[in-house]
């Protein structure tokens, strides 16, 4: 096993606004919350700061706004000892911005993203990360940032054969075949995985149809998260791979997509089998629903059962 897992994240940085109420407002209506709170999300940066709370070394690639936001972020990825030599400024956009809505009955979430400053960053600036992304053991993108800065990533990543490319295709929107030609792991939630293929994904089977559909694109192994019931993916060697994920009462599910993510790419990157690196993820990514807030429900290593990491 590798004891020092290095992944490169080039992706983005929100600045969440979390409304919390008995109920979701219905059009037109308007309620009264019980709470409100801000954070940092965005799922680049989510994912880049879970991975690095389970211990692997951390770069991201990312631009903020010159703007408080943008400072404060930038603070929380020092703290947070992910490597910052990547973290650009737009000086005509503000630092993205993500309101989000919570039913503190059921933990279900609506999210409004405002990008900003994330939609400037360029090819180029993620060119000059190169080195970051040929040595990482795995490069992590999503698509709240121009998918030309995918592509340039996964180009620069896949010049080294031994990095492993994960594509997050959320939110959700076209995916160029060259992306998934580039992608040795697209792994969509089932919402993302129907929006990409037509098909339904609303159990096992469907799931497994839609994943054999983007391959067929070009992807190689895709994985796709399905909520409460798990995760099911099928490989490169057409390996049929479902992980239930444990029972949980969820309080908030904001982010449990993120977390599953990172944890899945710093399972992989420290040597783990996908299956393990799978289970492993759903554990933690169950254990996150269970507090509020995106990145406050994410758990620290220490806070976790060491066997995880055996």
């Amino acid at each position: 096993m590798n004891s020092h897992p290095h992944i490169c994240v080039v992706g983005s940085s929100m600045h969440d606004q979390i409304t919390r109420a008995a109920r979701l407002p219905n059009a037109g209506e308007t309620l009264v919350g019980s709470s409100y709170v801000t954070g940092f999300g965005g799922k680049g940066s989510n994912q880049a700061v879970m991975a690095a709370r389970l211990g692997a070394q951390v770069t991201m690639v990312v631009k903020l706004g010159n703007d408080a936001i943008g400072k404060e972020t930038a603070q929380h990825y020092a703290e947070e000892k992910i490597h910052t030599e990547f973290v650009f400024f737009d000086d005509q956009r503000s630092s993205g911005v993500a309101p989000i809505w919570v039913d503190e009955n059921t933990g279900q979430n609506r999210i409004l993203v405002v990008p900003g400053a994330n939609q400037a960053l360029t090819a180029d600036e993620v060119r000059l990360a190169t080195a970051a992304l040929q040595s990482a053991h795995v490069v992590v993108c999503q698509m709240e940032i121009p998918m030309e800065c995918n592509l340039e990533a996964f180009r620069k990543a896949k010049e080294v054969p031994s990095v492993l490319t994960i594509l997050n295709p959320a939110p959700s929107g076209p995916v160029p075949d060259e992306i998934l030609r580039l992608t040795d792991l697209l792994a969509p939630n089932e919402s993302e995985a129907a929006a990409l293929t037509g098909f339904p994904v609303s159990n096992l089977t469907e799931a497994e149809r839609a994943a054999r559909a983007l391959q067929a694109r070009g992807a190689r192994t895709v994985l796709i998260t399905l909520g409460a019931n798990g995760a099911l993916a099928v490989t490169a060697d057409d390996e049929v791979i479902h992980v239930a994920a444990p029972v949980v009462k969820a309080v908030d599910t904001t982010g449990a997509g993120d977390c599953f993510i990172g944890c899945l790419a710093y399972f992989m990157a420290a040597g783990f089998g996908l299956r393990i690196a799978m289970e492993k993820a759903c554990v933690i990514a169950s254990h996150s629903v269970t507090a509020p807030g995106t990145q406050s429900s994410f758990p620290r290593r220490i806070e976790l059962d060491p066997m995880l990491f055996a």
